[in-house]
């Protein structure tokens, strides 16, 4: 009886969790459906954004010629990929290597130049996007925003100098030191305090530097503009500085859809080759001609297959410009527009080899009749059997000069010796009595200067002998300081810093500021 009962129960056990499996059995295939709709519904969701958010690249080369019968050759790749939590990890396009450091570092931003030679502010030009953003100093010039904790920028700021140190086969790494780098509180845009610079002076530039940075294109220097980088070309030019700047929101708070930005220029300046005696005309000398072919000994073959834009310009800027009118005045030519209306093939002034597909005149001067102007030119119409050579050939004499910044600045030492003296900054004024300084578009307005200073750690500069002189005459310091920072150096450990925003008046001739320094001895 007792086993019957027992088995009976076991029975209807055995049947409950049977009809339970069955149940269970009969809602998986719902409970799986669910889930595949819900995946299917994500991925197509996160499908439509990336749709819309997809890598992309781009490359320009802009050629301007230069008064002291040079030619200015800049060339700009910008690549940028969605933010992570949208596209992935995985990208065709975007240099992994950067985008691993951007990720194990936490760099929010950052920029990197090699340089060789020295920019001439004078004839060059000083008051251009180029010279404002690609004048570096020479050697190694480092800097770097983080998004960590205060108390980890200085080990990630290390982390990343090795890093970078590997990858551009460079000596970046020295400036892991505290005493090789600097902590800025708002000179580059930052008030978080998490940003570090460096600069190497001495790091000699070359081939091996600037073949890594080629690496990080897609189409390296085998297609589209990079093709020009020939190396002997490149590095027998008066200053060539190679730039990469980075810019990630894939650790801010709010969600934005602006992802990783990577953007590479290279910057030449280049003495066309010129053939026996300089033309002459008139008893004046022409501008030396040149083509793609004879600065970089390349022609472009086509744009690299996966740029979405591939353009070259031909700037001529506005002091240019203005010197062309009044060269085709005395050359009793028609007064049809010198740069708008013009047969480019068939110019009084000068010759192109190919004729421009837009022209482009400035946007902040489009009131004024003498504007910067930009021809562009499309490369992606190009191929091997049509390859693209363009050229400017001069066919009367031209003289001009550069848009100059409104001061001049130069750094230097007082006093006799080099155990104590003092630090001067001068500052002077490069416009004309007759025309305003340029900056000072409203009466009474002042020009307003940022001054970024670092001195190494034994330098014992005094910062309470600061003294500022305008037009040759003492001033209370303050009322012309509106801003002021300082960090003194500490002996072994950290260098000095001192950041001011300084005010002066428009028309202010000269300008300079002292401080007094003391050198620290060693008898180790």
């Amino acid at each position: 009886m007792f086993k019957c009962c027992l088995h009976s129960q076991l029975q209807f056990r055995s049947e409950t969790s049977l009809e339970s499996d069955h149940l269970m059995g009969s809602r998986e295939p719902i409970v799986l459906i669910f889930l595949i709709l819900i995946s299917t519904y994500e991925s197509s969701a996160k499908g439509g954004i990336a749709e819309e958010l997809n890598e992309e690249f781009t490359e320009g080369l802009l050629l301007r010629p230069l008064p002291d019968r040079k030619v200015l050759a800049h060339f700009h790749f910008q690549s940028s990929v969605p933010p992570t939590r949208i596209y992935g990890r995985h990208h065709h396009l975007f240099p992994k290597s950067i985008y691993q450091l951007v990720n194990k570092f936490r760099v929010r931003e950052m920029e990197l130049s090699f340089t060789q030679g020295r920019w001439n502010y004078e004839r060059w030009g000083g008051y251009d996007p180029i010279s404002s953003s690609s004048a570096k100093p020479p050697g190694v010039e480092l800097w770097a925003d983080f998004d960590v904790p205060l108390d980890q920028v200085d080990d990630s700021w290390r982390n990343l100098t090795h890093a970078l140190s590997g990858l551009f086969c460079a000596s970046i790494n020295f400036l892991e030191h505290s005493t090789s780098y600097s902590a800025p509180q708002w000179s580059f845009h930052s008030f978080a305090g998490k940003l570090r610079y460096g600069t190497l002076p001495r790091e000699a530039v070359c081939t091996e530097n600037l073949t890594p940075w080629l690496k990080l294109l897609p189409c390296r220097d085998k297609a589209g503009l990079s093709a020009l980088m020939d190396r002997p070309s490149i590095y027998k030019g008066y200053y060539h500085s190679q730039r990469l700047h980075l810019t990630s929101d894939d650790f801010g708070t709010a969600k934005s859809n602006a992802g990783t930005m990577l953007e590479q220029t290279l910057t030449v300046v280049l003495q066309p080759n010129t053939l026996g005696a300089r033309a002459m005309v008139s008893g004046k000398t022409l501008q030396p001609s040149w083509s793609l072919n004879s600065l970089f000994g390349r022609k472009v073959h086509g744009k690299c297959s996966v740029s979405k834009s591939s353009n070259v310009y031909v700037q001529f800027e506005q002091n240019l410009v203005s010197e062309l009118k009044e060269v085709r005045k005395k050359s009793e030519a028609p007064e049809s527009g010198i740069l708008i209306h013009d047969d480019f093939g068939n110019n009084t002034i000068f010759e192109m080899s190919a004729s421009p597909d837009r022209v482009v005149k400035e946007v902040e001067n489009l009131q004024k009749e003498d504007s910067s102007i930009l021809l562009e030119f499309l490369v992606e119409d190009y191929n091997d059997s049509k390859p693209f050579d363009l050229g400017l050939r001069w066919k009367l004499p031209v003289v001009w000069s550069c848009q100059q910044a409104p001061l001049h600045a130069s750094r230097f030492l007082m006093g006799s010796g080099n155990e104590r003296g003092a630090i001067a900054i001068s500052l002077k004024s490069l416009s004309s009595n007759n025309t305003p300084t340029v900056g000072c578009c409203e009466k009474g307005s002042q020009l307003r200067i940022n001054i970024f200073q670092v001195v190494p750690w034994y330098v014992k500069v005094y910062y309470h002998t600061l003294k500022v002189f305008i037009d040759g005459e003492l001033q209370s310091t303050m009322e012309n300081i509106e801003k002021i920072h300082i960090s003194p150096s500490e002996d072994k450990v950290s260098p000095g810093v001192m950041e001011m925003i300084l005010r002066l008046p428009c028309g202010v001739i000269t300008a300079a500021l002292t401080l007094e320094f003391d050198k620290v001895k060693h008898f180790d």
